[in-house]
């Protein structure tokens, strides 16, 4: 069986109506041409992060595609907002699933919503495999306790933040993309083209 296929995106959108900004948002992202469904937390056993490139050349337009998605707007001026995705991948990937965070937040740079998402992830991750740890501790502490167990390999985090524009929306987005199953073949060339 092939494995689970996934790549990590983010676009920002501006325009004067809420539900453009959003559509200029995922073209920014590369996926404004899929039927996103949204999915909860679990990185799959054996899955396999490709580039963004390859990952949207694996898409087709309109289809169905499954997708943690972080996304947060605002029409206030000079409001920060960004959207991140957290990820932690377990030792013995080949088998374990891994967590996926989705986090949607105000006046948070990039790094302090990564950072956020890629702890969420961490956490969940290792309250499944029994790791002992101090919430209260700082993230960057953490992350070394987890990594010093081996029981938690990795982790990444993908983020876009961005600041109100004056009678405009703004939209962020952050997003886990799993490629179907179907779509995924041998051949590492490009079977699918986007139109422009």
């Amino acid at each position: 069986m092939v494995p689970t296929q996934m790549f990590l995106t983010r676009g920002v959108g501006v325009h004067k109506e809420k539900l453009t900004s959003f559509e200029e948002a995922l073209r920014s992202a590369g996926i404004a041409y899929c039927n996103l469904v949204t999915v909860s937390s679990i990185f799959p056993p054996d899955c396999k992060i490709i580039p963004r490139k390859r990952g949207e050349q694996l898409l087709n337009p309109g289809e169905i595609t499954f997708c943690v998605m972080a996304r947060s707007d605002t029409d206030e001026r000079n409001r920060l907002i960004s959207a991140s995705i957290g990820l932690a991948i377990p030792s013995g990937r080949k088998v374990n699933y891994g967590y996926l965070s989705e986090h949607h937040g105000y006046g948070e740079t990039d790094e302090e919503a990564g950072e956020y998402t890629e702890d969420l992830a961490a956490q969940m991750l290792a309250t499944t495999l029994g790791i002992k740890f101090d919430p209260n501790v700082a993230w960057k502490e953490r992350e070394q306790v987890f990594k010093m167990g081996k029981d938690i390999v990795r982790t990444q985090n993908i983020t876009q933040s961005a600041i109100g524009k004056p009678n405009l929306w703004t939209t962020v987005v952050a997003c886990a993309v799993f490629i179907p199953l179907e779509n995924i073949t041998e051949d590492p060339k490009p079977r699918h083209k986007k139109s422009k």
